[in-house]
């Protein structure tokens, strides 16, 4: 296993790629903190329509352990009571995934300024508070990586003024901080997915899916598993010497566009 008994935190773990992070994170024996606004997963009309056990009860049935921690990331108590909360129940920190986030659709004349402040709050701030308050805890494993979930739209536009902005600025986020933490040996890394099929994609209109599906190279669009395989490599040994670095798992929808 190439996680055996690592302690992890992925936020936004209840539904789509957090799941799917969660999930493969168990498979490999880290053990998982959960954490989310909800633990019911969220089902979409086009994808995970047939979701109903949280994830902590899926972790389980792979024979993982794991808890689940209700967290507002934007709220720096909650997010701070959630770090405090597992290094407590496990006894330590070993990875933070930073993948929890919002998409508004409009475009700068559509949506409102607290549209965009609550986007960038949630996608941009909390990845911030989160990280600062897990390094303590961080610098104190063999193991400390964190990853940050932004988006294939932190290299362009397309997804509104809030969104892509927010993505961008996880990316340089994640150099910048692989700079102040590498001496400590915690590598800090991006993954951008493209389209995974998710609920998250519930705003999109047949038509606008059918328009990404043309732009991706490979003939499918991405599972939650597919960026939960990709964050297993980078939590794992086998990435112990790449840091400041952004994944794209996107099927090669950049190519395209």
């Amino acid at each position: 296993m190439l996680l055996k008994d690592r302690i992890s935190i992925v936020t936004g773990g209840s539904s789509g790629v957090g799941r799917g992070i969660a999930l493969e994170f168990a498979r490999e024996g880290a053990r998982v903190v959960v954490a989310d606004k909800q633990e019911a997963p969220l089902r979409g009309k086009y994808h995970e329509t047939d979701v109903t056990t949280p994830t902590v009860e899926e972790i389980e049935k792979l024979g993982g352990e794991a808890i689940f921690v209700q967290t507002d990331v934007t709220d720096e108590s909650q997010v701070e009571r959630l770090i405090e909360q597992s290094v407590r129940h496990f006894g330590g920190l070993d990875i933070l995934v930073n993948n929890a986030g919002i998409h508004i659709p409009g475009g700068a004349q559509d949506i409102s300024i607290a549209q965009w402040d609550q986007v960038v709050g949630t996608n941009l701030r909390a990845v911030f508070v989160a990280t600062k308050l897990a390094i303590p805890h961080l610098k104190g494993s063999e193991y400390g990586r964190i990853i940050q979930i932004a988006s294939v739209h932190a290299y362009g536009g397309g997804a509104g003024p809030a969104y892509a902005p927010a993505k961008a600025g996880v990316v340089n986020m994640v150099r910048d901080t692989a700079i102040e933490v590498g001496e400590f040996g915690i590598t800090v890394n991006a993954i951008c997915p493209g389209y995974i099929e998710t609920s998250l994609q519930d705003y999109l209109t047949q038509e606008m899916i059918d328009a990404v599906a043309e732009k991706t190279a490979l003939p499918r669009f991405g599972k939650p598993r597919d960026v939960g395989r990709a964050a297993v490599f980078l939590a794992s040994d086998d990435a112990e010497w790449i840091t400041g670095a952004s994944l794209l798992v996107d099927g090669g929808l950049i190519t395209g566009t």
